[in-house]
């Protein structure tokens, strides 16, 4: 009885600490989104805050962006070898996309943390930059040919902090060169405040419960992890299962678009998964190539998103997951010079779809498609200020919706965002973001009637629109999913594509090229439709009554829902009194479904 009562108090003493970790990152979380200055990080919440271990393994993570914390440990790491007299006090800063970064434009702060003595975790805040130094105002440079033409300002782990004073140079070197320091500058402290509480928070923690007995936590609670996530592996078949992918042809670099490859086996006998990558094109000349964090960060994600567990996501799990990558691969481990400055979205939203969509084609388990495309609705917009003399401002906003992928239990999510991020950004004040650029927004509105039909639908697209108020505007982006859409799964169609317009001041539109630079004047909008998720499963099998929620919500329309969803209706939107007409519904059913037909 004693035994069995000390294996209990050990597992809710494990449940409170994994929470209290987890507490912990959730108020540095906090911490950085209230002080920091740019609207990326505080309206948008484009940043993610992370525990690693002192051996260079994620410990906690609670709701960081995967694109950002399912590598970050590898930085962890490389502090840990790059400077081994590590002390109390000290902080670094690290956008080396080379060796463990996701790429140049995510600042990373790492602070060590020791108690009684001893380096036991290491606080990480990662935040995406406006504006990183590069020869553009845009810290997305995907025509870079290399990281020389890109110009981004690389800091390999380079200490920024030695017994808690500022080491003044590289915050010297910045202000020179970023086209905003003042923003850069209030954002670089807010990291570090927000590291540093977490190192307050963790020495409260020892001394409550002592070293030793976090010690073993942290050993234990990493197993517990490996333990979920070799039993969610044996609940799947012994089975291999192979996709493809297709990023947009990107003029003049990339006639035919980037293809992609990837094959998974699942190996239940042995609790396993093995990604191999290695079938991918060399490193391409401009800045689409991805780094080896995020393309490990993508595949991770695409395995958590298709298996329905709650395995906790850190280092213990990701030891069941064997990622075989080459050298020099637009998907692997990048060769220097070559440009990463796009390695965060783009194809790592691609690679994050393929491997989740793999999965399904395991009965009941994968996802759809997500909707990919850093569009319009992403731009990074620079100029001057008239409000405020005249003053030059770089901002990047996060206003798009992009539809989610549908599953096999649910619908797309209408705020995805993008598969890298898988709807844990938030999504800009329209408001905050007129206060903090000369921009006034035209309209944001839902398409109804845009996702992927299926049985459990993709979420809708967005058609948005702003310029700007009084000087010229410059706006750069690079947008996926204008040739390629999302693809539906097990009968669900495919999403929508996305696509970009310049609206002169006379009402002309002229449709813009996936990789953009351009210069908006007074009474212009830019004028962008999102991509949509896509549909799980054949349209005709989803729930009828779903179907009349839908279009009374103006998620659907009448047509679709007559010629796609075969569900036929009753009365009239207007006045409320539409009801599914059953008996019509049934024979609608038997008849052919219309192949594809979707509003655009």
């Amino acid at each position: 009885m004693m035994a069995d009562d000390s294996k209990r108090n050990d597992a809710i003493l494990m449940a409170v600490l994994a929470n209290r970790m987890d507490g912990i990152v959730r108020e540095m979380t906090n911490t950085l989104l209230r002080t920091a200055r740019s609207s990326v990080i505080n309206s948008a919440r484009d940043f993610s805050c992370a525990l690693c271990t002192a051996e260079g393994e994620l410990f906690a993570c609670a709701e960081g962006l995967p694109v950002h914390i399912f590598g970050v440990q590898t930085q962890a790491a490389e502090m840990a070898r790059m400077h081994p007299d590590l002390k109390e006090g000290d902080a670094f800063l690290d956008n080396d996309p080379y060796v463990g970064n996701s790429h140049p434009a995510d600042h990373c702060t790492l602070v060590p943390i020791f108690l009684d003595g001893e380096h036991m975790f290491t606080a990480t805040v990662k935040a995406h930059q406006a504006d990183i130094g590069n020869s553009l105002p845009t810290s997305y440079y995907s025509s870079a040919v290399d990281v020389y033409q890109e110009g981004a300002l690389i800091f390999p782990v380079v200490q920024v902090q030695r017994d808690y004073k500022m080491i003044d140079d590289i915050v010297r070197m910045c202000r020179r060169r970023i086209r905003v320091p003042g923003q850069w500058y209030g954002d670089f402290l807010a990291a570090i405040g927000s590291a540093r509480i977490a190192e307050r928070r963790l020495k409260e923690l020892c001394d409550k419960y002592g070293k030793d007995r976090l010690k073993a936590f942290k050993s234990y609670w990493l197993e517990y992890s490996e333990a979920r996530m070799e039993k969610a592996i044996n609940a799947l078949p012994e089975v291999t299962l192979k996709n493809t992918g297709h990023h947009d042809p990107f003029e003049p670099f990339l006639p035919n678009g980037v293809p992609l490859r990837v094959a998974i086996d699942v190996k239940p006998g042995e609790g396993r998964i093995e990604v191999d990558l290695r079938d991918n094109i060399p490193n391409v000349e401009c800045g689409l190539n991805l780094t080896e964090a995020t393309t490990m960060a993508s595949v991770f994600a695409g395995i958590f998103n298709a298996i329905p567990s709650d395995v906790p996501k850190n280092s213990g799990a990701f030891r069941r997951v064997n990622v075989k990558l080459a050298d020099g691969c637009v998907v692997g481990r990048p060769k220097f010079p070559y440009s990463c400055s796009v390695a965060t979205t783009n194809i790592a939203d691609r690679l994050v779809n393929m491997v989740g969509s793999a999965f399904s084609q395991i009965d009941g388990f994968g996802v759809a498609e997500g909707a990919t495309g850093v569009g319009v609705g992403y731009a990074v917009l620079s100029g001057r200020d008239h409000r405020y003399d005249d003053a030059p401002f770089v901002n990047q906003l996060v206003v798009a919706a992009n539809g989610g992928p549908a599953s096999n239990s649910a619908d797309g999510w209408v705020t995805y965002g993008l598969p890298v991020v898988s709807g844990l950004m938030y999504r800009d004040s329209i408001e905050i973001d007129e206060l903090k650029m000369p921009i006034i927004y035209n309209h944001m509105r839902l398409r109804g009637g845009s996702g992927g039909a299926g049985r459990h639908r993709g979420g809708l697209s967005c058609d948005l629109a702003y310029g700007p108020t009084n000087y010229p505007v410059m706006a750069i982006y690079q947008l996926d999913s204008q040739y390629y859409a999302p693809k539906g799964v097990r009968g669900g169609q495919d999403g929508l594509t996305a696509g970009g317009w310049h609206v002169r001041a006379d009402g002309t539109e002229t449709a813009l090229p996936n990789s953009i630079q351009v210069e908006l004047k007074k009474g212009e909008y830019l004028r962008g439709f999102d991509s949509s998720g896509g549909g799980y499963g054949p349209p005709r099998e989803r729930d009828p009554a779903l179907v009349l929620d839908d279009v009374l919500e103006g998620w659907e329309t009448i047509d679709r829902a007559r010629d796609v969803y075969g569900v036929a209706f009753a009365g009239l939107v207007e006045d409320e009194t539409l009801v599914v007409d059953a008996e019509a519904t049934a024979a609608l059913r038997k008849t052919v479904p219309v192949a594809d037909f979707r509003v655009g």
